[in-house]
């Protein structure tokens, strides 16, 4: 991706029209009108002296498969900016009414759409209608009620950037991957959430960059822990960090995520915070395979502290570990319902291949013995299978098996490559990760997906399409309930 702060164009908001089209002045702006069914219209104020936008819109929402909204635009093609500081007019209003920064394909009420809505009650949220007449979708920031806020489109990918009073306008870790065809419309926009009501909404210090294409600045990797629910798919940052993080556990109780950053093991509470780093003893070089015992005491790791890497389990709480593989490399991926038996992956002789061993060491057994890489193991909640990935028929695709290895089938067969299968708790979906068909491996930095796939009838839908890959679901993330998912999406800034 490329982006670029420094080569741009600044539309600035005391400037006349810049683009054509209105007997009004709009500023940066060309043109108004309302979206969609409103019962009251709606109406653009710009104050040429201080830049401001006073925006008063009607409309029902803007959600589900159609929007009411009162739109203020611009038509643009090519990648930018535009951030605004917003505040709302009053404060009796609805707590559900929408002051947004709009990338829009059409005027029409059902069109394709990605927006950064900040709403009455203080939640923000990128969303967005990947095609047209499609169910709108989310996701929420971590941050509650900005001050000011920024969209940005950057090729396909648009991202949303948040600032706290006081604060720097910054990423929030909200993206989401959506086409549009040139031109489209960019601009601010008001809906009340109440088709007999008004809302008004200020919008100041509005500022609309043109990102050439080619320019860039010195780009910085961060990392979103995220949540998807299953039944609406909308998505959630729980916490946003500059610093590189993978492969989140969710605990069995429901309260913690687990995962790892620069060799260590992390707690956070499900419900944001400061993350807390576990102690797990003399291995402080864990990779992103780790997981959570059935009872939810003991933690399984793969380290590499002492060369190569090694399975090892300790307490849940930390303390130390205790190696359960003597031979490298060795990577966990799985637990046996019954908290008896690890399954991971390994290579021995030159081939990657699953193997199982006792959860208080012993003997290694090897389940697969087909040529190319077998990998990714876990168990069904039920015992009876163990799903993993497998490149045997050409494409990586989603294969199981029973716990002593017979009975090995394909239950993939697409035009993905598709990696890491994980179980629901209840037996009801596998989750798994799939990359475009020309991808090798499992590298990070993809244009990715991460799809269901229903065990009652077959199908398989879409939970999320981010950037990302490894460190994305390398191991079990399912909620207890397995309502939610947890993952890690990657964004690549340029500040």
């Amino acid at each position: 991706m490329k982006k670029t702060v420094l080569a741009f164009l600044i539309l600035s908001a005391s400037a006349k029209p810049a683009f054509g089209g209105s007997t009004t002045n709009l500023g940066i702006f060309s043109e108004q009108a309302d979206i969609g069914s409103v019962a009251r219209p709606g109406s653009v104020n710009f104050d040429p002296s201080d830049g401001e936008y006073v925006i008063t819109g009607g409309g029902e929402n803007m959600w589900m498969t159609n929007d009411a909204f009162h739109f203020v635009w611009v038509k643009m093609s090519g990648d930018l900016s535009l951030a605004a500081d917003i505040r709302f007019s009053g404060t009796n209003g609805n707590p559900h009414r929408k002051a947004c920064l709009i990338i829009r394909q059409s005027l029409d009420a059902d069109s394709v759409y990605a927006d950064v809505a900040l709403h009455g009650v203080g939640l923000t949220a990128l969303q967005y209608r990947e095609t047209a007449g499609d169910t709108t979708r989310e996701v929420q920031s971590d941050v509650s009620g900005p001050t000011r806020v920024g969209i940005e489109k950057d090729g396909d990918h648009v991202t949303m950037s948040v600032a706290a009073a006081g604060e720097a306008l910054h990423s929030s870790g909200a993206m989401y991957r959506i086409q549009f065809q040139e031109p489209f419309y960019v601009g601010l926009g008001v809906c009340a959430h109440n088709n007999k009501a008004s809302e008004q909404a200020i919008f100041s210090n509005v500022a609309l960059k043109s990102i050439p294409a080619g320019a860039s600045n010195p780009a910085v990797i961060e990392s979103a822990l995220e949540t998807v629910e299953v039944a609406s798919t909308d998505r959630q940052v729980v916490y946003h960090t500059r610093d590189h993080i993978e492969a989140p556990n969710w605990s069995r109780d429901g309260k913690y995520f687990y995962f790892n950053s620069k060799g260590r093991i992390y707690q956070l509470p499900v419900k944001g915070g400061t993350p807390e780093q576990l102690n797990t003893g003399g291995q402080t070089q864990c990779n992103n395979d780790h997981g959570i015992s059935p009872d939810g005491q003991r933690l399984a790791i793969s380290d590499q502290t002492g060369g190569g890497s090694h399975v090892y389990v300790l307490p849940i709480s930390g303390g130390k570990s205790r190696l359960i593989t003597k031979l490298a490399p060795s990577y966990w991926h799985g637990w046996s319902p019954d908290g008896k038996t690890l399954a991971y992956c390994a290579e021995r002789n030159g081939e990657f291949d699953i193997y199982t061993i006792p959860a208080k060491g012993g003997k290694e057994k090897r389940l697969t013995t087909a040529p190319g890489l077998d990998d990714g193991p876990d168990y069904s909640p039920d015992g009876k299978y163990i799903y993993f990935n497998s490149e045997r028929t050409g494409l990586m695709q989603i294969w199981r098996m029973k716990p002593d290895g017979s009975d090995q089938e394909q239950v993939t067969s697409d035009d993905y490559n598709n990696w890491f299968a994980h179980p629901s708790p209840n037996g009801r979906w596998i989750v798994f990760l799939s990359y475009a068909r020309e991808v090798k491996g499992h590298p990070p930095g993809q244009d990715v997906m991460i799809r269901l796939l229903s065990l009652a009838n077959g199908k398989i839908q879409v939970l999320a399409k981010l950037y990302g890959g490894q460190g994305t679901i390398n191991v079990p993330s399912w909620s207890p309930d397995s309502r939610n998912l947890a993952f890690v999406s990657y964004q690549i800034i340029h500040p």
